[in-house]
Parts: C-alpha cells; structure tokens; sequence
C-alpha cells in the first residue's frame, strides 16, 4: 500500500475553522509610540505605554490623542440617549450628572471624554471618545434617578449605544 494520498493537493483542507479577521481601527495606534510624547491639543502625556495627565516632559514628541483625534474627526465609540420626559423636567440635573461622571472618569483615563452633548427629536444625545464613559454615564443615571437602561454594543464590541429612559 502507499504511503502517498490520492487526495488532490487542496481538497483535503478542513473548512470547518473560522479566522479571526485584524481589526482596523485607525485611531488605535498602529506601532510603538516614541515616548515622551504630549497631545498639543487636550496637554495628555504618553509615557510608560498609557496617556495620562502629568506636567509635559522636557523634549517631549507632539502628537494627537485618540480622543482628540476622534473630537476633531467628529467620530465617537459611543452614544449615551436620554429619552423620556424626565429629560425636559430635569435637564440640568441630568447634565450635571453626566459631567460629574465624565470629571471622575477623565482624572484617571485622559481618553474618556464626551465629544458633545445635543438636543435632538429622540432624545438628548451625549457622544463619547471610548466605549466605557458612556456604560458609567448611564450607570450613574440608573443609580441617581433609576429609569430604565439599555445597553448595544456591535459584535466586536468597538462601539457602544445606551438608552436611558425615564
């Protein structure tokens, strides 16, 4: 008997495995960043692998942030709705929370901030730099007023959609 398959090189593949695509996200940085760096435009500091908020070190290379690259092309990771007609009664009660939370966030993690906050026919609509501001907004508007929240991410979880409705 022969040692030699009489399978035609390529059929006997198996094509029940399933790859991973790359993921392309142009505001991630695509190599090792030259450190120390500082964004010109917000003054966060990259230095040890992260952006954080330190004095600007001597020499340090200018180059954007994600978030303010995502502010400047106007492209967010995540939407916070306020719906509901609590939103009208209670405006800038529900804003002062939703600043509050962002202030707390910021201080620890430079790249979470909110893009811009608008009026708009379904709701009042708060878009955000990151993925996790935006569960923290709507998590601290459930504790403050309860309500009801929904949460949406897309399937690679790079962007978030949440519905706060009271």
């Amino acid at each position: 008997m022969s040692t030699h398959s009489k399978i035609p090189t390529g059929l006997g593949a198996r094509r029940d495995q399933t790859y991973q695509e790359d993921e392309h996200d142009s505001y991630k940085l695509q190599g090792k960043l030259k450190e120390p760096a500082v964004c010109p435009t917000c003054g966060a500091v990259f230095h040890k692998g992260r952006w954080t908020w330190e004095a600007k070190p001597v020499g340090a290379h200018e180059t954007l942030c994600p978030a303010c690259h995502r502010i400047h092309d106007q492209y967010p990771k995540g939407l916070v709705t306020i719906k509901g007609s609590f939103k009208d009664i209670q405006h800038e009660q529900l804003i002062g929370v939703v600043k509050n939370t962002e202030e707390k966030e910021k201080k620890e993690h430079p790249l979470s901030r909110i893009m811009g906050i608008e009026s708009q026919p379904d709701g009042l609509v708060i878009s955000t730099t990151d993925t996790h501001l935006p569960r923290r907004i709507g998590d601290a508007l459930k504790h403050a007023y309860h309500g009801e929240l929904e949460l949406h991410y897309d399937q690679d979880e790079q962007f978030v959609r949440i519905t706060w409705t009271r």
